[in-house]
Parts: C-alpha cells; structure tokens; sequence
C-alpha cells in the first residue's frame, strides 16, 4: 500500500510539471526563424559594408595627400603661398604656388592666372552662404560648418614645363563625407604660355586616348584593387576632362571627380597612363616636352 502512495505521489508531481507554463519551452515556427536570421544578416552585411567603404575613403585620401611630387626640388621656382580664413560659419584654407618672376619676368602670366582664377575669396564666400540660406534651420546652419580647403602637387618636366594639380576639398552643410574635384594647368616656362590638350597630342585623337585609358582603368578593375563599383569614363566626360591631366618624365596622369569614373567610397581619383603607351595620340614637335 504504501508502494502505491508513492507511485501516485511521483505521477502527481510528473503532470504538475508538465501543466506549468514556467517549464514549457516556447515554441517558434521555422518562419519567424528564417526571417529574424535574414534580418540580422542584412544588417550586419550593410554595416560591414559601410565601415569597409569609410575605410577606403580614408585611404583614398590618403593617398592622394601624400602622394609625391617635386615641390622640394622646385623651391628656387616656386613660392608656396596660403590664404586662410576661419569664420563662425566656414573656414577657407587655400595653398596655391606662384612663380618666381625675380627669375623671369613673364612669370606673371602665370601668377595673374592663379589669383584670377583661385583668389575670388568673395565668390567663394557668397556661395556658401548663399548655401546656409537654403537651410531654414538654425540649429542645422550650426551644427555643420562649411569648409573649402585647396591644396596642390606641382612637377617638372625637362625644365621645359610646370605641370599643377590642384585638389579641392569640400565639407558641404548636412554631408557625412567631402567631396573632391580637380584641376589641372600645364605651363611652358620657355614661353610662358599654357598648354593644353591640342599642345601634347594629335589633333581629333581624343576617341583613340579615350580607348586606352579605359583600357588601363577596365584592368585596374578586374584586378580587384579598390576600384570596384567603378566604370569607363563616357565620351562626353573625356571630352570634358581632356585637358585635366599632369604630366611628368614617364607619364600622363588624368584626373576626375567624384563620381565621374568611381563613386566617392572607392578607387581613385586618376588613371596614370605610361608615355609608352601614348606614342599612337602624341604630337611630334619640338615644343612638345613629352617628345620621348
């Protein structure tokens, strides 16, 4: 009898368990399982995706900033000057070259040019604040500070020709990232006069450089460097483009900007195309300085 009573007991205890909600395990259906490990999946893929384009942002700025050039070995030639100027609402910080017109004096078609076209400190300034008064926030126009920044990389070809790039950096209200753009002069020292495309290659070759420069960057993409997700450049923008390029002994650099061969997270800012590989499109002259 009292094997019984315990036996009755221990079942008791059994369905007290059973029936108490504390010890059922949830159930969930396989749906709300796939869907809940989709869900984080995408997010940690967007966010994996977004830290890795910052990432190659950074280095392509970095690589654009400390990128070599002949600044040093042109101090006798060049005078680096800086205009800087750092309001409540923005700051402008431009570094520019002249030429040293102690060494000659038609050096100052050159210096002309640069203060003509890089120096309207008062254009600039208008257009941002022509940009503050589109935002009706206050806090808005507060919180984000405009900044135009201009710095540059000179070479020397031959002692025949300065070649500038010059690269703007700008911080616009509201953007996370700055944006790029470029330009670019070439300036024959022996005649002080700019040169431009007409002056370096064939006339009505632009189709044929535009073909092998497309041919480099197509390589450059399919090697899987940090030049994905970006393209051929268009005839219309080549034709846009086609004076924006510096030049030194071994090369023609082109430069674009944002979003015309890449977009601002990824590949570079230039295609450098060998001298080599530009004989086809090169005009045969003396005065031209990339005369191999």
């Amino acid at each position: 009898m009292k094997n019984v009573f315990i036996a009755l007991f221990v079942l008791t205890l059994l369905i007290g368990c059973k029936n108490d909600p504390k010890n059922e395990i949830p159930t969930v259906s396989e749906s709300e399982i796939t869907e809940n490990n989709v869900s984080d999946t995408v997010i940690a893929s967007e966010n994996d995706i977004d830290l890795q384009k910052q990432i190659d942002l950074e280095i392509r700025k970095k690589r654009l900033v400390e990128k070599e050039d002949e600044r040093d070995q042109l101090q006798e030639l060049i005078i680096s000057k800086r205009f800087l100027k750092d309001e409540d609402l923005y700051t402008i910080d431009f570094k520019y070259p002249y030429l040293n017109e102690n060494l000659k004096e038609s050096y100052g078609n050159f210096n002309e040019y640069i203060t003509k076209t890089y120096l309207n400190i008062e254009g600039v300034e208008a257009q941002i604040l022509e940009d503050k008064e589109l935002l009706c926030d206050t806090l808005r126009i507060n919180k984000y500070r405009e900044k135009r920044y201009v710095d540059y990389k000179i070479y020397n070809v031959n002692e025949m020709l300065v070649s500038v790039l010059f690269y703007k950096e700008n911080f616009y209200s509201g953007t996370l990232h700055p944006s790029y753009t470029f330009d670019c002069i070439n300036f024959d020292l022996g005649r002080s006069v700019f040169m431009n495309y007409e002056d370096f290659f064939i006339e009505g070759s632009e189709e044929e450089l535009r073909k092998i420069l497309n041919e480099i960057l197509v390589a450059r993409i399919e090697s899987g460097e940090v030049y994905y997700d970006c393209w051929g450049i268009s005839e219309e923008d080549f034709f846009e483009y086609k004076d924006n390029f510096v030049v030194d002994d071994k090369k023609v650099e082109y430069y674009f900007d944002d979003c015309v061969i890449c977009p601002s997270y990824t590949g570079n800012f230039s295609v450098e195309i060998p001298l080599e590989e530009l004989l086809p499109v090169l005009r045969r002259y003396n005065l031209n300085p990339l005369q191999l």
